[in-house]
Formats: structure tokens, C-alpha cells, sequence
């Protein structure tokens, strides 16, 4: 039995934040019943495309059941209205007021106080900039992350990934999780409120430890770390081998390696603060010895010296690699146009068990008529 197997939500999210917050769900046994307008979620209609079918879509709506609603017709706002009410979770990534206003908002819970309600926008239900529109780039750029990422000297850049997306729904997926904790205790539903550039700005403990504690404003500083020495990327004779030393132990280690004993005995080098302050002869000493050569070479006598280090992957090197193979991060589920979709699912194990939504994404409405005729919704 999944953990989440008997658990029924009613999805009203697109694109991504939301839809990936209750995929996570799905993966976890939970029934999703998708609401998409008549045209489809957004993200049906952007690419890649693979034999006609969103490749975005399909990756953010494994296990999903979909029905076709036109919300702004009222007939279908009762009926959705009714899906709400038999469901113990509703998820909705409108501008904050829209769902309020179709009769799908968090005033349901009048009707049934154990529903746990979850709001998912770009920068929350209140504030001056609630009613701002938000992608996932302004969010970065407004929660310090974007100025925190970079080249040293260089400009702000954003993160290669939608994190800001991703974070706001992975937020949603465990503050569900803790409503549904309470309601087994007390009976009571939750309104939850979660905001893109909320769960940015709480993802950068490096950043406020610089900020608040050092005062000092956070520097940009490429791939290696602003606080530990040596703690980044390093050239060798064919690419770059990432270099993490934390702690005397694996400085002394490193040392030993590239026989610098110099270094070792330095008073100067014998912390991470003296280190940062003298990166440059730092690094100029590792890369004498990574130089010369081939990365894998590097990489094994560090890994062989419980240094901790890795050649930077690509996604199909890691997706490739023994160890990803044998944690089952890649699967292939049952799609209705594809046959097989690759799908990248939760990642946590459960007593052994990596749990993973049964198939792919659903069709357009496929499910429609037998979810109204499964619950007792009427609808002409």
C-alpha cells in the first residue's frame, strides 16, 4: 500500500509549480483529479514535443486522472464546486482572488472544514506584491538568488532549472503532508498559502549566514563555495574535477596528495576562513597538481584519499551511470499516445520501495465522465 492510497485531490494547477507539487502526491498513491479549461493546461501546448505530446506536460502529470471544465460557464463552477467537496485536498495555482471568484476558493472550507485548501502563486495570498504576475525568472530575481549566482565579478545569473517552480510546489507537496497530520489529530482542514519567492528566499542558509550574522552582502563566486577552501571546480589536462574539502582531516589529506606538504604546515591555511583569504594560492597549488592530468585520473586518486570529488556529468552521463541505474531514477510508464513515457518520479525510498505514479500523463478529459459518474456529480 502506498503512504497516500485513499488520499483524493482536485488539482486546479498548470504549468508547473502546482502540477509538480501533486504529481509528487500521485507518486505517493494519492487520487489526483485534474479540472483543465477546454483548450488544456498551458503546458499541453509547449515543447519538445514527442509524437504530438508535450514532453513538459507528460513529466508533470504522471498519475493524474483529467477532466474538462469550462469554468466560466456556472454549470461547470457547480460541478467543480461539487469535485472540491468530495475531495480532502484542493490545489490551485490561480492569481490570488481568481479561484474566489469561480466559487473555488478557500471559503469551501465553510462547507466542509476538514478539506485542506493549497494556494501556490508567485508571491503569496497578501502582500504588497501578491497581485504581481510571477515566472519563475522574476522570482528569482527578487528573492536574492539570482544576485547570490555567478561568476566572481561577473553578472547576476539565474539557476539552470525552475527552481523557483519547483520549490513553491515541492513547499506545497509537505505543507499538505503536515495539514493532513493535523486533521488526523484534530479534524480540522488548514488554508495554505505557499509563494514562489517565499520558498526562494528561505532556500539560501548561506546567503542569510553572510548577510545576517556576517554582515557582509553575499559575493558572487562561481562554482566554489563563499565560506570553504578548497570547495569548487578545478582544470584538469581534459575537463574540471570538483574538489569539496571540508575540515582539517580532508585538508591534510589533500595536501599529502599533491605533495604540498608546505601547505599542511601553514598556520595560515589551517582554517576555512584563512583558506578563502588565500584561495587563489590555494587553488593555483591543487590545479599544478589536476593540471597535468586526465579528470578521471584526478578523480580517483581523490576519491582513493576520502577526499570527496566528482567529474562534472551531463544529465545523460548521470542518467546513464551505474548508480543512477541502480536507484531507479529514470522509469517508464504507460502513456495512451506514447506507449512509454520516461519519467523522472519522487526520489525518496519507503521500507526499501521508491514509490511512483502507475502511468503517465493523462489524455484531455479522458477520465471525465467516469470520475462524475464515481463520485455522484451530476453534470449536463
Amino acid at each position: 500500500m502506498k503512504p497516500l492510497q485513499g488520499l483524493r485531490i482536485l488539482d486546479l494547477t498548470r504549468v508547473m509549480a502546482g502540477p509538480f507539487c501533486t504529481a509528487l502526491l500521485a507518486d505517493l498513491g494519492a487520487e489526483v483529479i485534474k479540472l483543465e479549461p477546454p483548450q488544456g493546461d498551458d503546458y499541453r501546448h509547449i515543447g519538445p514535443f514527442v509524437q504530438g505530446e508535450s514532453a513538459l506536460f507528460t513529466l508533470m502529470n504522471r498519475g493524474k486522472q483529467s477532466i474538462v471544465l469550462d469554468l466560466k460557464d456556472p454549470a461547470a463552477q457547480a460541478t467543480a464546486r461539487a469535485l472540491a467537496l468530495a475531495c480532502d485536498v484542493v490545489v490551485e495555482n490561480f492569481r490570488p482572488g481568481v479561484a474566489s471568484r469561480l466559487g473555488l476558493g478557500p471559503e469551501l472550507r465553510a462547507d466542509k472544514p476538514s478539506l485542506i485548501y493549497a494556494s501556490i502563486s508567485g508571491f503569496g495570498q497578501t502582500g504588497p506584491a501578491a497581485h504581481l504576475p510571477a515566472y519563475d525568472l522574476v522570482a528569482q530575481a527578487m528573492s536574492g538568488l539570482m544576485a547570490a549566482t555567478g561568476e566572481e565579478g561577473g553578472a547576476p545569473l539565474k539557476v539552470g532549472e525552475s527552481y523557483g517552480d519547483l520549490m513553491a510546489g515541492l513547499y506545497a507537496s509537505w505543507a499538505i503532508l503536515a495539514a493532513l497530520h493535523k486533521r488526523a489529530n484534530t479534524g480540522e482542514g488548514s488554508t495554505i498559502d505557499v509563494a514562489m519567492f517565499d520558498a526562494l528566499f528561505s532556500l539560501l542558509p548561506t546567503s542569510h549566514a553572510v548577510q545576517f550574522y556576517a554582515g557582509a552582502a553575499p559575493r558572487r563566486v562561481g562554482n566554489r563555495h563563499p565560506l570553504s577552501t578548497p570547495f569548487g571546480c578545478f582544470q584538469c589536462a581534459d575537463g574540471q574535477a570538483v574538489i569539496a574539502v571540508l575540515g582539517d582531516r580532508q585538508w591534510q589529506a589533500l595536501c599529502s596528495l599533491i605533495a604540498r606538504p608546505d601547505l599542511a604546515d601553514d598556520s595560515g591555511l589551517a582554517s576555512d576562513d584563512g583558506r578563502t583569504a588565500h584561495e587563489p594560492r590555494v587553488k593555483a597549488a591543487i590545479e599544478a597538481f589536476t593540471l597535468p592530468r586526465a579528470t578521471a585520473e584526478v578523480v580517483a586518486s581523490l576519491a582513493a584519499a576520502g577526499i570527496p570529488t566528482a567529474e562534472v556529468q551531463t544529465l545523460a552521463e548521470a542518467a546513464a551511470s551505474p548508480h543512477a541505474t541502480a536507484r531507479g531514477l529514470v522509469a517508464d510508464l504507460p502513456h495512451v499516445t506514447l506507449g512509454a513515457a520516461k519519467t523522472v518520479g519522487q526520489p525518496v525510498r519507503f521500507d526499501g520501495d521508491k514509490p511512483i505514479a502507475a502511468t503517465s500523463a493523462p489524455a484531455l478529459g479522458a477520465d471525465g465522465p467516469a470520475i462524475l459518474h464515481r463520485l455522484g456529480i451530476a453534470h449536463d
